[in-house]
């Protein structure tokens, strides 16, 4: 019984010791994150990484929808009319992956 109170009270005091560590860490990494995030120069690239990305998917739909021709579904050219028109108008920000509804 003594050597079971024992191994229960390490296990407590690595898991407390190990939690409060463990949170810091997490915090140190939080705090990483958020500056390098909020570098200019990161910034810059990764909008210019999406709207390079989003010229790409429209070229990409005027090449699939040219070779495939009407079999592309209504609600697909839809939406990217609409957010090409939306791109052109508001400054480039889009919503795929939300709701209409």
């Amino acid at each position: 019984m003594r050597y079971r109170l024992t191994f229960v009270a390490g296990v407590v005091l690595g898991y407390v010791l190990g939690t409060r560590a463990g949170r810091e860490r997490y915090e140190q990494l939080k705090k990483s994150a958020r500056q390098f995030a909020q570098n200019p120069a990161v910034r810059n690239t990764a909008e210019t990484a999406a709207h390079q990305g989003r010229e790409f998917a429209g070229k990409a739909y005027h090449v699939v929808s040219d070779k495939v021709g009407d079999r592309v579904p209504d609600s697909v050219a839809e939406r990217v009319r609409h957010l090409r028109d939306r791109a052109t108008h508001n400054g480039g920000e889009d919503d795929w992956g939300t709701s209409n509804t």
